[in-house]
């Protein structure tokens, strides 16, 4: 007998309650996959009863249904978006030639490896931010981070079904070894790097929905282009969710932003000692987290020159962002783009072949979405009638990546020496006191419609509902 409801327990529209070869593979992994979430999964939080959206079908009125759930009785859906039988390959060397239903054989284990790659940064992040509800500025930001937490689970089921249900042995295999991986590990750490930094207050999970989530959306836009027809209509879904977590994000940051101007303007004073006497993070704190969090973030789309990115592009597997817009003939082989590289002291651009350059194209349109919400937070200290802003520092700027790794770069783009950098490494980059003070800022605050000091409430609830709605019953 079958232990698992499929059309209740595990909403789905991929027939689920038919294939008995993918329903035994998932009755062995999800109790695994509940034991993960119990073990590495928001701390203490097990019996509460959170108002979150959860999916049930792919239409409008399914995909974001509202309501209370205890997390670990949370429907963790597997859909896809509607197919279209006529779809084509549109880029690469398949270029024409109708998608693929199944994985090609030549191309087995590059797509093995990319869907491995997206599904681990799925649990990383949960693991990363397990501690936080334990210091949650409201009941409306602990439920928002909950939400987070529940789609990167079901974004993990999203890559375990693709890997079991196209992947036989190898990709079961795959599947339980996104639930061994742990972030921060060093024995066995998760594979990016950005997802085994500690996240260990809310102004770096505020940051990491805005940055590294923003990553999330572009790698899953480039992978919703991939001629592997289930692929891109998995990640085509997980974007409609994606696009929740990047808000909190924004929004988040914008709000710690509007309360330090609140008080600046109280106080009379931009005196960071100041501002943080009275319980609030100065801008220049907020900038250094920014430089952090987003220098971390563009070391994830890789080296800027890549064989495997061209191996990726030219096979069908893995597109640009909008490479439907674009205008070239989808190839490349004869197109170039500029790249930066150190010379003599001095940064400089080179040009070299498009193909390889792939990741660094990836990371440019990257940036350019990043800069539009960081203008939006300036609006907020422009309206409040202050001089500073915020900026996105210089791409070359604090890289472990590429040829750029290791390099002394300022924000502003300039080479430095040891020496300067040394020196103003704490102007560019949080540091111990600065992470110190903003752990000491952090205290749990769950009465319905409080909000801790440092930051401001939101201008509307979830779903319409009140600001202080309860969010979150507590057992």
């Amino acid at each position: 007998m079958s232990t698992i409801d499929y059309s209740d327990k595990i909403p789905n529209n991929v027939n689920l309650s038919q294939d008995r070869a993918l329903q035994r593979a998932l009755e062995h992994w999800q109790p695994n996959y509940l034991a993960w979430w119990r073990d590495m999964g928001p701390e203490g939080s097990q019996d509460f009863d959170v108002y979150l959206r959860t999916a049930v079908s792919v239409d409008p009125q399914g995909w974001a249904q509202f309501g209370y759930v205890k997390m670990p009785d949370y429907r963790w859906g597997i859909f896809l978006n509607p197919g279209d039988a006529d779809r084509r390959i549109h880029f690469g060397d398949h270029l024409g030639e109708p998608a693929w239903q199944d994985v090609p054989g030549e191309h087995r284990a590059n797509l093995r490896r990319i869907i491995v790659t997206q599904g681990d940064t799925e649990p990383a992040s949960v693991e990363q931010q397990r501690h936080l509800g334990l210091t949650a500025p409201s009941q409306y930001d602990l439920r928002n981070l909950f939400q987070v937490n529940v789609e990167e689970g079901r974004h993990l089921w999203a890559m375990v079904y693709l890997l079991h249900r196209y992947f036989g042995r190898d990709g079961r295999e795959e599947a339980e070894a996104l639930l061994e991986r742990r972030s921060g590990d060093r024995d066995n750490p998760r594979i990016l790097g950005a997802f085994n930094e500690k996240t260990p207050d809310w102004l770096s999970f505020f940051m990491f929905t805005y940055f590294t989530d923003r990553d999330g959306k572009f790698q899953l836009c480039a992978l919703a282009e991939s001629g592997f027809d289930p692929l891109a209509r998995t990640t085509k879904f997980m974007l409609t969710e994606e696009a929740h977590h990047m808000f909190v994000g924004e929004s988040g940051v914008s709000r710690v932003i509007q309360r330090t101007c609140e008080v600046m303007k109280q106080l009379g004073t931009d005196d960071p000692a100041k501002l943080r006497a009275a319980g609030v993070v100065d801008l220049p704190t907020i900038q250094r987290y920014l430089n952090f969090h987003f220098s971390v973030t563009i070391d994830l789309f890789g080296a800027d020159q890549s064989s495997n990115a061209a191996i990726f592009y030219s096979s069908g597997l893995k597109g640009r962002f909008e490479e439907g817009k674009r205008g070239d003939d989808h190839l490349l082989k004869q197109d170039t783009y500029k790249v930066l590289e150190l010379d003599g002291g001095r940064l400089v651009e080179k040009e070299v072949p498009m193909l390889n350059a792939l990741n660094e194209v990836l990371r440019d349109d990257y940036i350019k979405d990043s800069v539009g919400g960081v203008n939006r937070w300036n609006k907020v200290i422009e309206k409040a009638g202050l001089p500073f802003r915020l900026s996105v520092p210089h791409k070359a700027f604090h890289r472990r990546i590429g040829a750029l790794a290791g390099t002394r770069i300022a924000p502003d783009g300039r080479v430095v020496g040891d020496a300067e950098w040394n020196a103003r490494v704490h102007e560019w980059l949080p540091s111990d006191e600065d992470r110190a003070f903003v752990a000491s800022l952090m205290g749990r605050v769950v009465e319905p419609g409080r909000f801790a000091n440092w930051i401001a409430p939101p201008a509307t609830g979830i779903n319409r509902q009140p600001v202080d709605f309860e969010y979150v019953r507590f057992a």
